[in-house]
């Protein structure tokens, strides 16, 4: 890893304000000018399917090193829903399969749908001593995105390991602000156009040697042949013996826009990431006197949207989920954006708010 978080943040010139990365990714200006120069080759005919197979080759390459996996076992998608419900085509009629309240309903419902299955829901913190012998298939994100709720990791992965169940990961709110160890779990997922800032519509999946034999690959098309342009016409079918063969058609032009923001993210220590976007976290919720905790996506109570409407008064960009006002920092907020977010939020407080003192960023880097 080469990249310091200052050279990092040089690359979102435009993100002051901006604590809404839970919703939508900002692109690097490498990805923004990759996109422009497309355009322009494209329009005026010097582009070929070749030069964007290397380019999502590339990026898979990226991906790997930010997950800690080998490239052979990354497959491209572009939605993380149709990713999971490749998995959920996988199970035995009436296996039992455990999700987490609250989780985001990619990874719920492709299980819901197969009324075949016994799909059991409970709390995140819970989760790991809800794994049984009779448990199959255990679908979780690591981070929470309605409320940043970060997953209780080596209780899921031991338990699970004791049970002999699949693991299903879904790392889109982690992957870029939070380490993420694919080789914790038998799939993960990921859509990369939140914390990996790349175009919507590039997603990965990881998936263990030894579990590519229990999954078909069911939406196989002619970017899953073992070679690609011998895969174009049937009826002889030859899938790539790597993870490529859950892979999908590529949308070109996000993948140009998603390669130089994962290449970006791949040369980060994202341990530095998440501490410095966690302490953000913390010091908001402090400010606002609540509990702090070190998470880089923290909640408060908005029953009515008043909140979220003052926080977008104050010209910063913010959620609001399940009642509550979300905001998201990343690697290019600082303290400012939290003043700004306690200052709109709560005026009285904004003279008292110069007063806490949070470890310094600058040191951080």
């Amino acid at each position: 890893m080469t990249l310091s978080l200052a050279a990092a943040r040089a690359q979102f010139p435009h993100a002051s304000g901006y604590l809404d990365a839970a919703t939508l990714g900002l692109p690097p200006n490498e990805a923004v000018r990759a996109l422009r120069a497309d355009l322009v080759a494209w329009g005026t005919a010097h582009r070929d399917p070749a030069f964007y197979g290397g380019v999502v080759e590339s990026a898979r390459g990226h991906y790997a090193r930010i997950v800690g996996t080998e490239v052979d076992d990354v497959a491209i998608g572009s939605q993380t829903s149709v990713m999971a419900s490749v998995v959920a085509t996988a199970l035995a009629p009436g296996s039992e399969v455990l999700v987490v309240d609250g989780d985001f309903t990619s990874i719920v419902f492709p299980f819901l749908v197969r009324d075949d299955l016994h799909v059991r829901s409970v709390r995140l913190r819970d989760l790991p001593h809800e794994i049984s012998s009779a448990t199959a298939l255990i679908a979780f994100s690591l981070i929470q995105s309605a409320t940043g709720e970060v997953a209780p990791v080596e209780g899921i992965r031991d338990a699970a390991r004791e049970a002999g169940a699949l693991t299903v990961c879904d790392v889109t709110q982690a992957a870029g602000v939070h380490p993420v160890a694919a080789s914790d779990w038998d799939i993960t997922l990921c859509h990369a156009y939140k914390w990996l800032c790349s175009p919507r519509g590039v997603a990965f999946m990881t998936m263990r040697p030894e579990v590519r034999d229990r999954v078909r690959p069911v939406q196989a098309g002619w970017y899953a042949g073992d070679d690609i342009w011998r895969s174009i016409y049937g009826p002889r079918m030859a899938l790539a013996p790597t993870a490529r063969r859950f892979d999908v058609s590529p949308a070109w032009q996000a993948w140009v826009g998603a390669e130089p923001s994962l290449a970006l993210f791949a040369e980060l220590e994202i341990a530095e990431v998440w501490s410095a976007a966690s302490a953000l976290g913390a010091r908001f919720l402090d400010g606002m006197g609540e509990v702090p905790v070190h998470q880089s996506i923290v909640t408060i109570a908005d029953p009515d949207g008043s909140r979220l409407a003052a926080v977008r008064a104050a010209g910063l960009a913010a959620s609001g989920r399940d009642g509550r006002l979300r905001l998201a920092f990343h690697l290019w907020n600082d303290d400012t954006d939290v003043l700004r977010a306690i200052s709109a939020l709560s005026p009285t407080r904004s003279s008292t708010s110069s007063m806490i003192s949070p470890p310094s960023l600058h040191a951080l880097e």
